[in-house]
């Protein structure tokens, strides 16, 4: 799933070759992923981009029409860039293409969904508040109101691990299982640890820790082109995917603790005191 760094990886790249142009063509393809219907898609057609610019996971391509077109490629789209779109056209439910963009200098983009789960969203707004996701979302870590004190208070009453509180886009915009992993190892926390119990000690390095993690791994996707991205972060993980593999810190192995529809990766020796967390898929397995 592309995550903030990510997601800004796209927006700088949008935003260098998109702002001044104007649209030309706007089509869904699968129109499960089209979540307004006022004002319609067509209307982008013609109007000047203004700017390319990110809330959270969402991309929004503002335009001098005061209507934006808002996209979240939630955990399975993508965005595919073409320097000339194609102009054949796509069949509905033959093709993970979920929208194509073209451009009036005939450039391009195509959002791609993969898997059989569509849960890719694209909205055309007058307000980006107009979008749910939008309105409930939580401080960015990259943003100036989000001070230490600010991450204490967030944390502060909350009786609930803090991998989740990481993860949850109401309470900080942008972390998801991948950069929650990162965080946690950088800090040397449980993936486990309520969030209301942490020391002062350990929110200034779990702070720390989260600015750290998301302006490397922002100034690592600078730059590149959407086809480099995901191999780029995949390449920056210090745990997250790295199950078996041993840990960059201290040389153990990294872990992981397997759920429904996701996984975890942690250091046992840097987090946890050397606890092994139990993995919730083998001790299904062995009852």
């Amino acid at each position: 799933m592309p995550e903030m760094p990510e997601v800004q990886g796209l927006v700088s790249f949008l935003d260098d070759r998109l702002t001044g142009r104007s649209f030309a063509r706007v089509r869904a393809v699968a129109i499960s992923a089209l979540k307004t219907y006022d004002p319609p898609l067509d209307v982008l057609e013609g109007a000047s981009v203004t700017a390319v610019g990110r809330h959270g996971k969402f991309v929004e391509i503002a335009t001098a029409a005061g209507v934006s077109l808002i996209f979240h490629l939630a955990k399975a789209g993508w965005l595919r860039w073409y320097d000339t779109a194609p102009t054949t056209p796509v069949k509905p439910g033959r093709s993970p293409i979920a929208l194509r963009v073209s451009f009036d200098d005939d450039s391009g983009f195509d959002l791609t969904e993969a898997g059989t789960k569509k849960s890719l969203a694209v909205y055309t707004v007058r307000d980006p508040g107009d979008v749910p996701g939008i309105a409930r979302l939580g401080p960015d870590p990259l943003g100036p109101d989000f001070t230490r004190d600010v991450l204490a208070a967030l944390l502060a009453d909350r009786r609930t691990q803090i991998k989740g509180v990481l993860r949850d886009q109401s309470i900080i915009a942008g972390i998801g299982n991948a950069y929650s992993d990162e965080i946690l190892h950088v800090a040397r926390l449980s993936p486990y640890a309520l969030a209301s119990t942490l020391d002062e000690t350990e929110i200034d390095t779990l702070y720390a820790a989260i600015g750290d993690t998301v302006r490397e791994a922002v100034a690592t996707a600078s730059g590149k082109p959407p086809a480099e991205l995901k191999d780029a972060k995949r390449r920056g993980m210090r745990v997250h995917g790295r199950r078996g593999e041993a840990c960059p810190v201290c040389g153990d192995e990294v872990r992981s603790v397997f759920f429904a529809d996701n996984s975890l990766e942690y250091c046992a020796t840097c987090q946890t005191a050397g606890k092994i967390l139990a993995d919730r898929r083998l001790s299904r397995l062995l009852k």
